[in-house]
């Protein structure tokens, strides 16, 4: 299969090139330039869109095995696909728990045959994700993972934790960690402030994922092994990254569109939808999240997509389910509310978005490059709309932006050059 793109606006994590054609052919990326004449099978006219590699998240649940009424592989990968999403990397906290090859043999041979983006599984830490005994990382590794984590729940034990960092790292598997004290947490369903106090709701202070970030960068820094930490949402944890930067430890961190569009006082009401963990927070802690993206103390935007089914969300808020689903709002919410509002420039949001991630789980993806795959999005950022949740995707339609108006909607994409999503509107293929 040829296909040829043309007079596109190609997106790169250090430069744009405008007005350019991409030849692609048997699912890679062979040409590119501003005048191709080569015979294709296809032509896709991208005059007016901008082409991103495509997008790569480093965090997010497809809930399969073991909660298939949630999401399961092929729901969640057309939901990413439809939010731009090429490549995802799918957190173990299934069931069975993915700390075993036969359940990542599971998730490789069901993605083989039913998703329509990569899909890269995440093995656990600990067996069970009970925090004690190291799972069969090298195992893991042989069949499939990309790198470990025991998402959902924080490793508790600073002393396995160090143990998982230097047998983790002798697989070169990346170690990611879930930064909560539960002591701390107490058992509290929001940020604890103001407005959990105005609801009479059980506050999990800010200092419950402080005390975690802090335990793990000094870990790290002994160990010389490098750590990364998920979605990063307190202004405290984002100046304790920095200067770990700052005296050479090796760690990189995230965050998701939610920590940097809203607070706490999306839960007023006891909204559900609002409720996840780290819980939001406050306003200032927004403000730090967007000077961390800026300045590159966060290296990188996750999803942490978590669908849920309806009756797991319309419950009282304490016994609600934490998370949202996040595939199909990401590259809006963060063109709209980070480069529209030039806190981050597109070559900075493609860097965070799709090549860092790439790089960090030594993936070789998140760049538009000759030789590479035609992994690709068409992106029209002056196209304006309002998120409907009834029309996602995914199985589970748990967001709180039902409604919002944003800009940057895809187009189409293109996973080794096959189109696997194509907006109903866009004439170009």
């Amino acid at each position: 299969m040829r296909l040829l793109i043309t007079h596109g606006t190609i997106v790169h994590a250090d430069r744009i090139e405008k007005d350019m054609n991409i030849y692609i052919e048997n699912g890679k990326v062979v040409m590119m330039g501003q005048n191709i004449e080569r015979e294709a099978d296809q032509v896709i006219d991208a005059k007016g869109l901008y082409i991103l590699p495509g997008l790569v998240d480093a965090h997010c649940h497809l809930r399969d095995p073991g909660f298939e009424y949630k999401e399961d592989i092929a729901s969640g990968t057309r939901s990413a696909a439809k939010g731009g999403f090429t490549s995802v990397a799918c957190m173990p906290n299934t069931n069975p728990v993915v700390d075993n090859v036969s359940v990542v043999n599971y998730i490789i041979e069901k993605a083989q045959k039913e998703a329509v983006v990569n899909v890269y599984p995440i093995g656990a830490i600990t067996k069970g994700q009970e925090g004690h005994e190291l799972a069969e990382m090298g195992s893991m590794k042989h069949a499939g993972i990309i790198a470990v984590s025991d998402d959902g729940k924080p490793v508790m034990s600073g002393a396995v934790m160090k143990k998982a960092l230097i047998y983790a790292h002798q697989f070169g598997l990346p170690v990611i960690s879930h930064c909560e004290d539960l002591d701390l947490a107490d058992g509290g369903c929001m940020n604890e402030g103001v407005t959990s106090t105005i609801m009479g709701l059980r506050g999990i202070p800010s200092i419950a994922e402080d005390v975690m970030v802090s335990r793990e960068l000094l870990l790290a820094e002994y160990t010389g092994i490098p750590i990364h930490l998920a979605h990063v949402s307190t202004k405290t944890s984002v100046e304790l990254i920095r200067q770990a930067k700052e005296r050479g430890v090796k760690v990189t961190a995230e965050t998701c569109p939610h920590y940097f569009t809203l607070t706490e006082k999306a839960c007023l009401g006891y909204n559900t939808l609002a409720k996840m963990n780290p819980p939001l927070r406050t306003d200032d802690d927004v403000k730090a999240i967007k000077e961390g993206l800026r300045d590159g103390t966060l290296d990188i935007i996750a999803t942490d997509h978590a669908p849920h089914h309806n009756d797991e969300k319309n419950v009282e808020f304490e016994k609600a389910l934490n998370g949202i689903v996040g595939f199909e709002t990401a590259l809006a919410l963060t063109y709209t509310t980070l480069v529209d509002k030039g806190i981050l420039s597109l070559s900075q949001m493609v860097e965070k978005l799709s090549t860092k991630p790439a790089q960090i789980l030594g993936l070789d993806k998140g760049t538009v490059a000759c030789g590479k795959d035609a992994d690709l999005i068409l992106v029209d950022f002056d196209n304006e709309y309002t998120i409907d949740v009834s029309g996602f995707a995914s199985k589970s339609k748990n967001s709180p932006y039902d409604g919002y108006k944003v800009k940057g909607r895809v187009m189409a994409t293109l996973v080794s050059g096959k189109a696997v999503y194509t907006h109903t509107a866009f004439k170009g293929l």
